[in-house]
């Protein structure tokens, strides 16, 4: 008897430890998932560093954009991964700097694998699932496709849930006749004039503006994801121009409407361009109150940047909004106008309101902060370095990069590279080219190359320009040829 009474003494002193050590599991599982923020990364396309407000526009209202800035932290010197779309969005996914990451420019229709992932590629987004967040990209990808880009589909390269366009010509259309749900077509009711395999093209009937539909989707992802760890990496297509529209109609700003702008006496471009920016400003808007009608506000780190410099390829005026701001350059140009983008971090209770920080940086960098919010150790080799101690207001900890760096593979190959925050050296259209050198601090419109008189720092900068790249078979260093080229020598239609 009292043997029996011993076992069961034993077997169940054996089933509270277990429960004890189960019930403490979950606790400490819940507690790191309270100490984990949700992340969302907003990346317009094609927004200028002075498109918006808090950066100094002055004709177009971006209110709920600087409301944000006023709540939060907004850098001022922050850089995207490159010049155009595609390579940019790869050092996001990757952490690796544009003359290590895969896919390094805008490809065009005719080489589509060398704007793919590919299945040993490393993403942020398979890092974070791994982590145990839920993912999802809202929006427009360009790093993977049907057919020959496969290897780089979204679900393929750590995204859970995927809705949004695949290829960059296809995201042109801001009212397709389709877009995709991870692997599948669905339809819109959108009717096309022109219509592409692809989906490029524009409407001759247009009834559901996409971006439109995309901010609702990830909105709903947000709500449906509310009890656990996500990321969201939302990508609305504004304010990117309908290439194709602009080439047979003259305007490629097609928007449902003009909003405040109706009753300007502008060019439709002009109208058309202001009102995708405050189209835009209410996205950022109804997400700001959905974290906070969700209690979120306080537990999502929400970044909103742009993929690079802005455009004039719906053919609206430049010179009426600036959206440079005071820098040189647009999209395409590796000057600072093509390249430094508005950078805004919100994350109330964590970020003070109203900070502002000249720290440098660039979309690379999310992979290593990512991975500290995350309580994870970043990936070895990444180029990338934690800027979550100046999210957390410690900059006396906040690590500085040696050189940033930056390439273009358009009529011909050209380099940028930058150091300590102020000096600019720029390879302009081959590989041989002689270097210019720029002090972005006294000459911040990049005008007086002071190279000669600066032959120290001159080499410098050229040797980061030489020993930054990795030899890739898809994007050489080629002396310039006629056209504007993309991968291997074909001309690239995907900007």
């Amino acid at each position: 008897m009292l043997r029996k009474n011993y076992r069961a003494l034993l077997q169940y002193f054996a089933f509270t430890v277990v429960c004890l050590s189960a019930n403490y599991l979950v606790r400490s599982a819940q507690a790191a998932d309270s100490d984990r923020p949700n992340i969302i990364w907003l990346m317009a396309d094609d927004l200028g560093y002075g498109d918006v407000g808090c950066y100094g526009q002055k004709v177009i209202a971006t209110p709920n954009i600087d409301q944000m800035a006023r709540e939060g932290l907004r850098f001022t010197q922050f850089y995207s991964g490159a010049t155009v779309c595609a390579p940019s969005r790869s050092v996001l996914m990757t952490g690796l700097h544009h003359g290590h990451t895969r896919v390094r420019g805008n490809a065009g229709a005719g080489n589509p694998a060398a704007q793919a992932l590919r299945a040993d590629d490393f993403t942020v987004a398979k890092f974070l699932q791994q982590a145990g967040y839920r993912t999802a990209l809202v929006g427009k990808w360009g790093l993977g496709d049907d057919g020959q880009a496969s290897t780089g589909l979204p679900r393929k390269q750590g995204f859970d849930e995927f809705v949004g366009y695949l290829n960059q010509r296809h995201a042109h259309n801001h009212f397709p006749s389709f877009l995709w749900r991870n692997e599948e077509k669905f339809p819109l009711p959108n009717v096309p004039e022109l219509e592409e395999p692809d989906g490029s093209g524009y409407p001759k009937k247009a009834v559901q503006f996409a971006d439109d539909l995309l901010t609702e989707e990830a909105l709903a992802f947000v709500e449906r994801n509310r009890e656990q760890p996500f990321f969201l990496y939302w990508t609305p297509v504004i304010p990117h121009a309908n290439n194709e529209r602009a080439r047979d109609l003259g305007n490629g700003a097609q928007v449902p409407d003009f909003g405040p702008y109706e009753k300007e006496t502008w060019p439709e471009q002009d109208k058309g361009q202001a009102a995708m920016i405050h189209r835009l400003d209410t996205y950022v808007g109804r997400m700001l109150a959905k974290l906070k009608q969700l209690k979120l506000d306080q537990k999502t780190l929400f970044i909103f940047t742009s993929d690079n410099g802005p455009h004039n390829e719906a053919r609206h005026n430049l010179e009426r909004f600036q959206p440079s701001g005071s820098w040189t350059g647009i999209k395409r140009s590796l000057h600072d106008g093509g390249i430094r983008v508005p950078m805004i971090c919100w994350w109330p209770g964590t970020i003070a309101p109203q900070q502002v920080s000249e720290h440098v940086g660039y979309s690379g960098d999310f992979f290593a902060t990512a991975a500290e919010l995350a309580s994870r150790p970043a990936p070895a080799g990444l180029d990338s370095i934690s800027f979550a101690s100046t999210l957390r207001g410690d900059s006396s900890k906040q690590a500085k990069h040696e050189f940033l760096y930056w390439e273009f593979h358009e009529n011909g190959f050209s380099q940028a590279t930058l150091c300590e925050g102020r000096y600019k050296g720029i390879r302009l259209r081959d590989p041989d080219a002689p270097i210019a050198v720029y002090d972005l601090q006294t000459d911040p419109q990049e005008r007086v190359d002071i190279a000669a008189t600066n032959p120290a720092l001159a080499a410098r900068l050229d040797h980061y320009l030489k020993s930054a790249r990795t030899t890739n078979e898809d994007w050489p260093a080629r002396k310039p040829a006629a056209g504007n080229q993309g991968a291997k020598g074909k001309k690239s239609k995907s900007p």
